[in-house]
């Protein structure tokens, strides 16, 4: 499971970092390079260039996880939740200035079913696409990321191992584990530090409640700074307790890590009444489709597939209200093509469509999905068709379609010339680094295809891959002078040296 991969993941770094800590504080500060936080309770607490190089090397397994998925229509529409998250956040003065510069902030999607959400060092967040399936409007995703968001401007994990700082490396990676459980799966969270001294363990325990409690008042503000319904909270929190019902389940409340979800419900629904007259739900029918497709991309076996296809048949869908009747067409849309039943993909597509109506977003969410389908058929004309006209705030995933298409249509010219503009702003951006070397590689721009495969693995923290790739590149350069061009050799030699410089400042903090 994913989240299993992270936890070993997560506690292996700490485990190699924590003899760091101390004497990379204690040099940042002999540097003069004290970043002004308040103290959290103990001078050894660890400073945020610290978290920042945890969370990169927790990160750069998650991005080498199977299970890790890069979905851009499902990303956009996270990112259309998180950015005014984020806006909020910094209105309202839950995000300092040297927090925002020297984390990375970064969402991260997880092919897992389960309903999990969580917050790693250095503002890396993983969303599993099984939250996103099972939440039934924006609000209720704004809640979970709001809340995970609240737990990296608090500094809880850090904070976990201020307070914990004279224990053993095994018991502080399994405290900062058990942060990241406790709104994810409290017995999970409990497991974890089972092994640990009692009253250890029992501390830690009552450290992650305050935590969650925390973390549920700074993100219940920033939702509501940012537009979204507050009941979205407490509904989230229902959903919760649904899909774990041993939370509730009779355990005794002094040993959970986190409070009751009948407690948390109790105290967002009394914040409510002062603001609900600001807010209101957001429309369910563009989630529901975005729903449909995490249920579907989370679940990709034959037999799941077809089930889906058999949730759009008529009788099926007659007593649905209109929003899940339209998730439930998407499904089958979807479903379909990934079965390779482009004919019967098609057919449920245009009752997809008609069903859209007058809602922008979803017949927007619709031209994307049939634009999908007509790629994966070889329809790459019609795909552009289905996408419409191309300005210049299209979003992530419409740009993706459009490259394609246009490397399909054979125009790689277009497509590098579209990706160049978007990764200059987005040069963390490793999906448009691939499609870039592609495009670059149709061009027979050999050194500069290479080039784009090295920013991949720089942007998923890789930096021995990345060099290995930049020196390729030189290789190439060197011994094929129709491989790529003076300009573009520079580039490689510029940024070969700049990764030689990362690894060595990887070296030094092992």
């Amino acid at each position: 499971m994913y989240l299993k991969r992270i936890a070993l993941t997560a506690i292996t770094c700490i485990a190699m970092l924590l003899g760091g800590f101390s004497r990379l504080q204690a040099e940042e500060i002999d540097a003069g390079r004290n970043t002004g936080l308040p103290n959290l309770g103990d001078s050894t607490s660890i400073t945020p260039a610290a978290e920042r190089r945890l969370g990169d090397r927790i990160a750069r397994e998650l991005y080498r996880d199977p299970d890790y998925l890069d979905d851009a229509v499902i990303g956009d529409y996270v990112q259309s939740i998180w950015l005014p998250l984020m806006t909020a956040a910094r209105a309202r003065g839950e995000l300092p200035p040297e927090l925002d510069a020297q984390y990375a902030w970064k969402v991260l999607l997880g092919r897992d079913r389960s309903v999990n959400a969580f917050a790693l060092p250095g503002a890396y967040f993983g969303v599993h696409l099984g939250l996103v399936g099972v939440v039934s409007s924006k609000d209720e995703l704004a809640a979970v990321l709001a809340h995970e968001l609240s737990h990296v401007t608090q500094r809880h994990i850090a904070r976990l191992i201020t307070r914990q700082n004279e224990q053993t490396p095994w018991l502080i990676g399994a405290m900062i584990l058990g942060a990241m459980a406790a709104s994810k799966n409290p017995g999970g969270a409990n497991a974890v530090i089972v092994g640990g001294q009692a009253v250890a363990a029992q501390t830690q325990l009552n450290f992650s409640r305050d935590m969650e409690r925390e973390a549920d008042r700074v993100g219940f503000g920033i939702a509501g700074e940012a537009g979204f319904a507050p009941q979205g909270f407490v509904s989230m929190f229902e959903k919760l307790q649904q899909s774990n019902r041993l939370n509730d389940a009779g355990g005794f409340p002094y040993l959970r890590s986190h409070p009751l979800s009948t407690e948390r419900m109790a105290d967002m629904q009394a914040r409510i009444p002062s603001q609900a007259a600001a807010t209101h739900p957001a429309p369910a029918g563009e989630h529901a489709l975005i729903a449909a497709r995490a249920r579907v991309l989370s679940n990709p076996s034959v037999d799941a597939l077809r089930h889906w296809v058999q949730e759009a048949e008529p009788a099926q869908l007659a007593r649905q209200p209109a929003a899940q009747q339209a998730g439930a067409l998407y499904a089958a849309t979807l479903a379909a093509s990934r079965l390779r039943s482009f004919d019967q993909a098609e057919a449920v597509g245009r009752r997809l469509r008609s069903a859209a109506g007058a809602d922008a977003l979803v017949a927007r969410q619709v031209r994307l999905l049939l634009a999908e389908i007509a790629l994966a058929r070889g329809k790459a004309a019609l795909a552009l068709v289905d996408l419409g006209p191309q300005g210049p705030n299209r979003s992530r995933a419409e740009l993706f379609l459009a490259v394609q298409a246009q490397l399909a249509l054979g125009h790689a010219d277009g497509a590098s010339q579209s990706l160049q503009t978007w990764v200059a702003d987005n040069p963390a951006d490793a999906q448009a680094w691939q499609w870039l070397a592609r495009s670059a590689a149709a061009q027979g721009r050999t050194v500069a295809s290479i080039r784009a495969e090295a920013e991949v693995n720089i942007a998923q923290l890789d930096y021995a891959a990345a060099l290995a790739r930049l020196k390729a590149a030189q290789d190439m350069a060197r011994n094929d002078p129709k491989a790529g061009d003076h300009f573009e050799a520079s580039i490689v030699d510029t940024r070969a040296r700049q990764v030689e410089q990362l690894l060595r400042e990887q070296a030094l903090e092992r």
